[in-house]
């Protein structure tokens, strides 16, 4: 993964992040527009994680960290490059920044039909907790 380069997004990104969100992520948010990624970045320049090779947009992830919890979301990798350690790299940065800020536990919202995400998640030590239930309401 030499080749690899992960560093954090910026507002000139935010096009190429939403196109590559319709193409390797799974599903969508209600915040999946310029707008809602400029504000993302606006709020927490660190927190828009990409990872890229020779230049090219290869994965994603957000690290977010209100000064309680640690939340990842949008891990994404570009189905062509996927098995390749992209989305362990992404996840190993997650880590080190949470534990950077003081970070405890990490908090990974993953779809329940995306057995493939699971997967992938487990294999980096994340575990499911059936106790909790997420309960959202649109604004």
């Amino acid at each position: 993964m030499s080749d690899l380069h992960i560093r954090f997004a910026t507002l000139s990104d935010i096009d190429a992040v939403l196109r590559f969100w319709r193409e390797a992520a799974e599903g969508t948010s209600i915040s999946d527009d310029h707008d809602g990624v400029a504000r993302l970045i606006n709020r927490d320049p660190e927190a828009l994680l990409l990872a890229e090779r020779d230049g090219v947009l290869t994965g994603t992830v957000i690290a977010g960290f209100d000064g309680w919890r640690c939340s990842a979301y949008r891990l994404a990798v570009h189905p062509d490059c996927r098995r390749q350690g992209i989305a362990s790299a992404l996840m190993e940065a997650v880590e080190q920044r949470f534990l950077a800020l003081g970070g405890r536990r990490v908090d990974a919202m993953v779809l329940e039909a995306n057995e493939r995400a699971q997967h992938t998640w487990a294999a980096a030590g994340y575990h499911r907790e059936d106790h909790w239930r997420r309960w959202v309401k649109s604004l």
